[in-house]
């Protein structure tokens, strides 16, 4: 389901100078990162790269909205950690990303962690906008 301009809160403003080997800057100069091809994919590796900053975005994203399913099903979720691993490599259409989400919740039973998880990956927006696209594994 989509949204309307008139529903938007917020809009996040970056621009990117020399694609993959350059610069990526928001407007409100809060974020300003060199980035350069990791040396696996031959470049320097010297910055970060959009993958990086893609799994940040996206583990901090699913966080909230573990929250969020934790407070509708009264779990407590303090103490837990989301981390996104994106890789990158090449598929039928040139290249293409694949997504690992883990969860660690310590103050549920794993059964209880598991049904958040998969809630929060139906209420996460960057798992809604990516749904169909990219495979997205879950783990606890």
């Amino acid at each position: 389901m989509s949204i309307q301009q008139s529903d938007v809160l917020y809009t996040a403003v970056a621009t990117a100078e020399n694609g993959r080997d350059g610069r990526v800057a928001t407007d409100d100069g809060k974020l300003d990162v060199v980035v350069n091809p990791p040396k696996e994919m031959g470049g320097s590796g010297a910055g970060t790269n959009p993958e990086q900053l893609f799994a940040a975005a996206y583990s901090a994203c699913f966080q909230g909205a573990l929250g969020v399913v934790a407070r509708q099903e009264n779990a407590d979720v303090s103490g837990s950690t989301v981390t996104a691993e994106v890789g990158v490599g090449k598929n039928d259409e040139g290249f293409g990303i694949i997504v690992k989400i883990s969860a660690t919740i310590p103050n549920v039973a794993a059964a209880t962690a598991r049904k958040l998880v998969e809630k929060a990956h139906q209420v996460c927006p960057y798992s809604k906008a990516t749904r169909g696209n990219i495979t997205v594994e879950l783990a606890v």
